[in-house]
């Protein structure tokens, strides 16, 4: 039974991927986004290790020394979008 199950979620996943693979490169970005944002939602806060908040924290403080450094999302994702 569980073999059958296995099977049954690797063709569901193939299938979608094709499904998704069909889809424009701006499309399917959109699309994991909003996966993403599902997830997130339904799983609540993520836990973060101490490695990760000192991290977030050494960025953040990065940021508020020089807020005109660096790049927004928009920004990356424009670029990126714009060089394929």
């Amino acid at each position: 039974m569980r073999q059958s199950i296995r099977k049954r979620r690797k063709s569901m996943s193939s299938n979608l991927t094709e499904e998704a693979k069909k889809l424009s490169i701006p499309e399917r970005i959109a699309l994991v986004e909003e996966i993403w944002d599902s997830i997130a939602e339904d799983n609540g806060c993520f836990e973060l290790t101490e490695v990760q908040k000192r991290e977030l924290d050494r960025r953040l403080e990065s940021f508020r020394m020089n807020p005109s450094q660096g790049r927004t999302w928009e920004e990356i994702k424009r670029d990126f979008l714009n060089s394929k």
